[in-house]
């Protein structure tokens, strides 16, 4: 008797190394570019979460965190930015 197993991967909202690449990138690249690399990173993420088995709600959520964490990480980066500005004048 076989018993069905579920994958459970680690959280991609919680892959430090690969958020904080995505904000690199999107903090160099302007315009299209910027756009380009964004939708085929969530395309690539989607992809290798579907191949993992996930089925599509688990996907779209998994990839909604991972924007979400580095829309995060960007705006907590503009933050310390910024107040490193402020402190210079």
């Amino acid at each position: 008797m076989s018993k069905r197993s579920e994958v459970i991967a680690f959280p991609v909202k919680n892959r430090i190394r690969d958020i904080q690449r995505c904000v690199d990138m999107l903090e160099t690249l302007q315009g299209d570019q910027a756009n380009r690399f964004w939708r085929d990173e969530c395309r690539a993420l989607a992809a290798h979460l579907t191949e993992l088995g996930y089925d599509d709600t688990a996907m779209r959520h998994e990839v909604m965190e991972f924007q979400n964490a580095v829309q995060a990480q960007l705006w907590a980066q503009s933050q310390t930015e910024e107040a490193a500005r402020r402190d210079t004048y």
